[in-house]
Formats: structure tokens, sequence, C-alpha cells
């Protein structure tokens, strides 16, 4: 198995966090690492992510998890099981009302090797889309709610 993750505190709550994370739509705008993203954050719904790093390769995931405030999963990979890919995004509340918010991504079944030779290394891209959300949820939190 082969797994990538990065994490960041933010200096806002689950409440200010989660709405950035799941307006997939949005994320071009913050994040330089994703062109666009295809479909709604909807339990069951398939996304097509357009990423820089791998711009001649789209890849389709369907959400499997939708915990709002807390968490969301997304899988894809190749038919049949041959290698499942499952990322996830979990928001921590804090004591403080901060959040940690961590970026995982776990590849997994017969060929994941395969899939593993052909997959840059994801952290990079991670601490950069964590370090880009944790900057418009901060920025957003210190404007009045409403």
């Amino acid at each position: 198995m082969r797994s990538f993750e990065a994490a960041t505190r933010i200096d806002a709550g689950p409440d200010r966090v989660w709405p950035v994370l799941v307006d997939v739509g949005g994320w071009r705008d913050w994040d330089s690492g994703v062109d666009r993203v295809e479909g709604s954050v909807v339990l069951g719904e398939r996304l097509t992510i357009y990423a820089t790093m791998i711009r001649n390769r789209p890849f389709s995931v369907t959400v499997t998890e939708i915990r709002p405030g807390e968490a969301m999963r997304w899988r894809g990979g190749l038919p049949f099981g041959g290698a499942v890919i499952e990322r996830t995004y979990h928001l921590d509340a804090q004591d403080d009302g901060g959040t940690v918010l961590t970026v995982r991504e776990d590849h997994s079944g017969p060929l994941a090797g395969l899939l593993g030779r052909s997959t840059p290394d994801l952290n990079p891209s991670f601490r950069q889309f964590c370090a880009g959300l944790k900057q418009l949820a901060e920025r957003r939190a210190t404007q009045p709610s409403g």
C-alpha cells in the first residue's frame, strides 16, 4: 500500500473550514494544484478532478462518505478493485476553536504497485492544498457571519 498525507492547523472552526472544503468548484481559485473539479460533493456523486501536475490525466472518484464539519471521503481506482484509491479529508475541532485539517490518500489492491509507478509524489500537492485552504478559511473567519 502507498499513502500520501498532509495536515495543517487552521485558526478557524470547522463551521468556517467545511464550506471552503466542500466548495470543490472554487478550489481552483485558491489551490493552484487544481485546474478544476466537475461535480458536486453529494454522497454517491461522481467527481472529476483536473490537477495541474497531471494535466493529461483527469481522474474520477465517487463521494463515499460525508460527515458535515468532520469528514469527506472519495474512492476511485481501476475497475474490479484492481487498484483502489481512497482520499479522506478530516477536520478535527480543537478546544481553542481551531481545526486540524488532514488530507490522506491510500492506494491499495493487487495492482496498486502498477498505479503507484505512474502516480507522482502527492505530498507536496497535499501540503499546497492545506496551505491554500488554511489561508482562505482564516481570512473568512475574520469576516462577519451572514
